[in-house]
């Protein structure tokens, strides 16, 4: 079993992030950040070429549910999604969010997880 969900798609970097972004809304996960990597590491000297976005998202009614669970799911918090090129295909991808949350080791959480996935899938495989 893999701990991450990715998939290819056929659009650019930046249409794909505009794209998973309105599907998101949808879903009620805001984007709080979008860190364009590529641009900073290469502002700090460094020759990273390759288009590298990573989205983090939150879903307030969400991450309350969880943080009642458990304080420490705060560290897996807000979920990321990336958005990248790999050898001329750009993917859209994410750490599971039932992998991070089975860290923890409290089955109560799983539910949760599971729910949050399958919505955060939905958005990826719309956008793609």
């Amino acid at each position: 079993m893999s701990f991450h969900y990715t998939v290819e798609t056929s659009k650019t970097v930046e249409q794909a992030v505009s794209d998973l972004s309105n599907e998101l809304q949808t879903e009620k996960f805001g984007v709080l950040w979008d860190f364009d990597l590529s641009a900073k590491l290469q502002e700090k000297g460094m020759d990273f070429q390759t288009p590298y976005r990573v989205l983090e998202v939150c879903n307030p009614k969400e991450a309350e549910r969880v943080l009642n669970e458990d304080k420490l799911v705060g560290y897996f918090l807000p979920c990321k999604i990336v958005v990248f090129e790999d050898q001329g295909q750009t993917k859209i991808g994410m750490p599971k969010p039932t992998t991070l949350l089975n860290l923890t080791g409290k089955e109560n959480l799983n539910e949760i997880g599971n729910d949050i996935e399958k919505r955060l899938i939905s958005c990826i495989e719309k956008s793609k």
